[in-house]
């Protein structure tokens, strides 16, 4: 949920000119409006944000709560969680820097009172960063489990972004709630089954990895593409792994255009089958916010979030990215498109 359209091309205004009038800052929360708009057009009810500058996604959320813009049900962990690290540089007020278990504690608390619904960690350095490794562990065991310890008590939710097994280990035995990525997961097969005997949800965000590796390709130095293109072929495995362990699954883009989310779907049931896919992107995500009370599944009593469609997206869910095919969208019972 940013106004940042760098992976969006076409859908926010045109690239600035050299020798046009500096836009705004301001003009970014116009972009928020038009991408909440999409969300809900494509039948996404509600959204994860995991992490987006400046705090533009609780800004935009507290939009929708006061009725000033129609979007999707929005839980944002405001700024990500990261131990100094280069990333910093690179995605700015993205992240809250924190060295050590106690300013690790007060960066989640700092998180708590800016409105966060949830906490963020990084738990390894990130794929796209030239400098940072994403297999060790980027915080230390005392660092995660003061985070996962502060939040949990306050009855926040933890995710942690986990690419490499040392990270990803650390995180999972320490109880976080998600794993983001999570793709090396398929060579410990003792913490896949921790996830599911804890109900920790991996999140495999398989359209980011493809995007690195072709999609932008042309914008990221060779050695992160090829690396990109050994962790795309990682994920499936850990997919297909965590799948067979009955680790929870849940639906993240991590990607663009905003509402073009389905494309993740169909990657997922390329790999699963379409019953599980949709299962991950309904049932599954639902799970992974908290909200498996509430939403995820048709009941009695749970809010009724419905999306009405034109044709089975059991027989072909590409067909959930045809704007034309989404007849109706209602949250908690109202319809809203």
């Amino acid at each position: 949920m940013s106004s940042d359209t760098e992976r969006s091309p076409g859908f926010g205004p045109p690239p600035a000119l050299h020798g046009d009038d500096p836009r705004p800052r301001e003009l970014g929360y116009f972009v928020l409006v038009r991408l909440a708009g999409a969300y809900l057009r494509a039948g996404i009810t509600t959204v994860r944000d995991v992490g987006s500058y400046d705090g533009e996604a609780i800004v935009l959320r507290r939009g929708i709560e006061l009725g000033l813009v129609e979007g999707p049900r929005i839980l944002s962990c405001g700024k990500i969680v990261s131990a100094t690290a280069p990333g910093a540089r690179i995605f700015g007020t993205m992240y809250r820097e924190a060295d050590g278990p106690w300013e690790m504690r007060k960066a989640a608390r700092e998180q708590i009172r800016d409105g966060a619904d949830f906490i963020k960690i990084m738990a390894t350095g990130a794929r796209s960063v030239e400098r940072e490794d994403p297999e060790p562990a980027q915080m230390t065991r005392e660092e995660i489990a003061a985070v996962v310890d502060e939040a949990h008590r306050m009855g926040f939710r933890v995710a942690a972004h986990a690419e490499g097994l040392g990270g990803a280990s650390i995180a999972i035995e320490e109880g976080v709630d998600t794993i983001e990525h999570g793709l090396s997961l398929h060579r410990s097969p003792r913490h896949l089954d921790l996830m599911a005997q804890r109900g920790i949800v991996l999140v495999p965000t398989l359209s980011t990895f493809y995007d690195l590796a072709e999609r932008f390709a042309d914008d990221f130095s060779p050695r992160l593409v090829e690396q990109a293109k050994r962790q795309a072929d990682d994920a499936q495995r850990t997919l297909a792994a965590a799948h067979v362990a009955g680790v929870p699954i849940a639906m993240g883009y991590d990607s663009g255009p905003p509402g073009a989310s389905a494309r993740e779907l169909v990657r997922l049931a390329e790999s699963l089958g379409t019953t599980a896919a949709i299962r991950a992107a309904t049932w599954g995500s639902a799970h992974g916010l908290g909200l498996g009370d509430e939403i995820g599944t048709i009941e009695t009593g749970k809010s009724a979030d419905l999306v009405i469609v034109d044709g089975d997206p059991l027989d072909d869910p590409a067909m959930l990215l045809e704007p034309a095919r989404i007849w109706s969208i209602f949250q908690g019972g109202t319809r809203l498109a």
